[in-house]
């Protein structure tokens, strides 16, 4: 019996080595990024321990650059489309899940093939639409087209199909509606999912770059995405202890949600079915 399981051993640690391995190169940016940022710019690529440490770089950063309505701009951008997703997703997802009516395979065949077309190939045709509507250049018009998610959709959809039929049977009973049953019943026991799903839709719409940087020309509808690109453009002069600085600041509430919270963020996905 142990000579079956020591040959396991050697391969064991091999795969945990490659994986420390794997994770030190993938966080090797953001690990150069804090050491830039928090040393003067001669140190930038001088890698000594005593090196001093200086905050004079995010003051200079955030001097430099307006990060103040960049974060209200991301901030009003990601809570707007979350809201819009999940009721639209809720909506269309308790439709496709309970709600018997002709087609409805065929228009949840439809859905999924939105999963199908990546967002970047639409870009012109949303900014046309979005120019005939006359929003161009908005906070609304960065988020319009993202408020109808085929991920969301199927998401919760899934999860619906899984609350027993008693429960929506013994809500009816009471004499509850399709909606406050939709409310009551299928929206508390898909609490996980809906974690999950946020965080995903957060952390993607945060740092998206491309659309917000065809749709938007000022700073009053910029997300940190855009600044930050702007910031750290060569015609305005590379600092790389003042860009990292400036990257830190953008990506700071990420960084910091997830390590507040990095285990119920693990168990919202475990829990929803996220591999």
């Amino acid at each position: 019996m142990s000579s079956a399981v020591t040959p396991g051993g050697p391969l064991r640690h091999l795969e945990t080595g490659a994986a420390w391995l794997l994770g030190l190169l993938w966080m090797s940016p953001l690990l150069y990024a804090f050491w830039a940022a928090f040393h003067p710019a001669e140190y930038v690529t001088r890698f000594e321990l005593l090196a001093p440490l200086t905050l004079d770089n995010f003051a200079t950063a955030w001097a430099r650059a307006p990060f103040a309505r960049y974060y209200l701009n991301t901030f009003a951008l990601v809570t707007g489309i979350l809201a819009g997703q999940l009721v639209l997703c809720t909506l269309a997802a308790f439709a496709f899940a309970r709600v018997q009516f002709a087609g409805r395979e065929i228009a949840f065949a439809l859905v999924l093939m939105q999963l199908m077309i990546v967002p970047e190939v639409l870009i012109v045709e949303n900014y046309t639409t979005m120019s005939r509507l006359g929003l161009v250049d908005t906070i609304t018009g960065i988020g319009l087209p993202y408020m109808a998610s085929a991920f969301g959709v199927f998401l919760l959809r899934q999860t619906f199909k899984t609350v027993p039929r008693e429960l929506e049977d013994a809500a009816r009973i009471e004499g509850c509606s399709m909606m406050q049953i939709l409310w009551k019943v299928y929206v508390p026991l898909a609490r996980p999912t809906y974690i999950a799903y946020g965080l995903v839709s957060i952390s993607y719409h945060w740092n998206n770059f491309l659309w917000p940087l065809v749709i938007t020309n000022s700073v009053e509808t910029r997300p940190l995405t855009v600044g930050l690109a702007i910031f750290g453009a060569p015609e305005s002069g590379v600092d790389w202890s003042i860009v990292t600085a400036g990257t830190l600041i953008a990506v700071a509430p990420l960084l910091v949600a997830f390590l507040l919270f990095q285990r119920q963020f693990v168990q919202s996905f475990m829990h929803a079915g996220i591999k």
